[in-house]
């Protein structure tokens, strides 16, 4: 029936990763409680009553914090697999992940010299 053979799992798993968000969306909007009132408009994460707008401008300085902590962290994501397979790996393997790493640390001396890790 297909052209290419081997491909009707790779076609099923497609329509069935397709349809996993639709019927998480659809099981969410059956469960979900209805009813409006004066309570479900109200802020319920801190349990502390709003006070002002909710449109209030952040200081950069916790974006680009939370973006230096980002890149380390990807950082630690990619260099763990290569750790545990550091013995099978080469000489070539190294030297990528000492470049890798190279790049990181300009980086970070950039984010420093430019002030964004210091919380004040």
């Amino acid at each position: 029936m297909f052209v290419l053979s081997g491909y009707e799992y790779l076609l099923g798993f497609l329509l069935a990763t397709s349809l996993v968000p639709f019927l998480a969306l659809t099981a969410s909007r059956l469960v979900r409680p209805s009813r409006r009132g004066p309570e479900r408009r109200t802020t319920y994460e801190s349990g502390m009553e709003p006070i002002g707008g909710a449109w209030i401008q952040f200081n950069i300085r916790y974006y680009m914090f939370a973006l230096v902590f980002v890149i380390f962290d990807v950082e630690t994501v990619f260099l763990y697999p290569w750790a545990v397979a550091f013995n099978q790996l080469g000489l070539l393997a190294f030297v990528e992940a000492i470049v890798f790493i190279a790049i990181l640390v300009v980086g970070l001396a950039y984010a420093w010299r430019k002030g964004a890790l210091e919380w004040s």
